[in-house]
């Protein structure tokens, strides 16, 4: 019976582990990718909050990312792209890495620049970075010195390359390609060197998850056309579900829970799959749709059993969600902004939005529950924030600022 009861509460003490947020916000909405954040939150939320410092840094929509005392962030000054870290406490610069990057911006996509837009991800000592033009580069975190560096493809995204890297089981992995023919490749992380490939549907702007579904790890992406999970092990395509927008504008990374994976798009509406197989064959079958709802670019976040997003819908709502049969619960009026970063803290909701507000929000399905709202920058807010104790890192048109709570 002793033993019984330990092994209960060691699975416990598991369950707790991998249901919490991990300390560093290293790579593309933090640590899992999910959004959840360790942010230190206050007994009371300030009238303002004190800037910690401000940096110059470039443009782009990059979103900073934190290992230990440095935030590393990917932008542009000129032709060239710039790796960087900077202290936290200070702002101070500790290095830099840049490189020729000349990328013509396509005129639709003027008013987003010339990037970069994919986020770094940093692990076991290396930054791995994607810059607009699809140049994927491996930096030593403590020093800045280039590992190894690969070349972009010939043909990018239309509105160049917006995915985020992604490390797993020393491999990063990234999309490549563009109009319908792309692949995912798989590069080892010390030497470079290519594992493996999936040849297919070309790369739309969404940034994958990883997620373990009946036991096996699967990279859960939406392409230019359709939702697809990819063997982490082996790059082999377990099953795909057509999904397609207007401009090819997939945009949001997939939200897992347990087996259901949940996606939406531009004027897509908002589903959930029911991920499963049948001894080899993998079935993907979709249980609810939501045609209320529609997000484009704003990925969206899960608090106990209640989705929240941001619908592009009325110049930005707000909304949360039934997971379990995608009832709509509430929506705000609108006006919001046409993109929003949302994080989980605990029993609230962050919400960053491109009017360089944050919005703090208890998460509660019954209504749309403010608490304060901030300005936290200058210019327009399109990168997604970083959350480091109780720091929140915003990257604005060309500046990031660090906020204490």
């Amino acid at each position: 019976m002793t033993q019984f009861l330990a092994l209960l509460v060691a699975a416990a003490c598991t369950a707790i582990a991998l249901a919490q947020p991990r300390s560093d916000w290293s790579q593309w909405r933090g640590a899992q990718r999910d959004g959840l954040s360790r942010l230190t939150i206050p007994a009371a939320w300030p009238a303002t909050l004190k800037k910690r410092w401000e940096v110059a840094v470039g443009l782009g929509h990059s979103s900073p990312v934190v290992s230990g005392s440095r935030v590393v962030l990917h932008s542009r000054q000129g032709d060239r792209e710039i790796v960087r870290a900077l202290d936290l406490t200070t702002g101070q610069e500790i290095w830099r890495n840049d490189y020729p990057a000349p990328y013509a911006v396509n005129p639709a996509a003027s008013g987003h620049g010339p990037g970069p837009k994919s986020t770094p991800a940093v692990t076991d000592g290396r930054v791995f970075t994607l810059g607009i033009s699809g140049i994927l580069s491996a930096i030593d975190v403590t020093t800045g010195k280039l590992l190894w560096r690969h070349a972009g493809p010939q043909a990018p995204p239309e509105f160049g390359t917006a995915m985020s890297p992604i490390v797993e089981d020393t491999m990063v992995i990234v999309h490549r390609g563009a109009n319908d023919k792309g692949t995912l490749v798989a590069y080892d992380v010390a030497t470079g060197k290519q594992r493996w490939e999936w040849a297919g549907d070309g790369p739309a702007y969404a940034s994958p998850i990883v997620s373990a579904v009946d036991g096996v790890r699967q990279l859960i992406t939406q392409s230019e056309n359709a939702v697809i999970g990819v063997e982490v092990a082996t790059g082999k395509l377990l099953w795909q579900v057509p999904f397609k927008t207007n401009f090819d504008q997939n945009s949001i990374t997939p939200v897992v829970v347990r087996d259901l994976v949940i996606y939406s798009g531009l004027e897509g509406g908002t589903a959930a799959l029911r991920i499963g197989r049948n001894g080899a064959a993998w079935t993907a079958r979709q249980v609810w749709r939501n045609e209320q709802v529609s997000m484009y670019m704003s990925s969206p976040v899960i608090s106990g059993e209640t989705l929240y997003g941001l619908s592009h819908r009325n110049r930005g709502q707000f909304f949360a969600m039934e997971l379990a049969a995608g009832k709509t619960l509430w929506t705000t009026p609108g006006r919001e902004g046409e993109n929003a970063s949302l994080m989980v803290a605990g029993p609230l909701l962050l919400l960053s939005t491109t009017n360089a507000e944050l919005i703090v929000a208890r998460a509660d399905a019954a209504k749309f529950d403010e608490v304060k709202r901030y300005t936290v920058a200058g210019s327009a807010v399109w990168a997604h924030p970083a959350i480091a104790g109780t720091a929140i890192l915003v990257k604005d048109v060309d500046k990031l600022i660090c906020w204490d709570v």
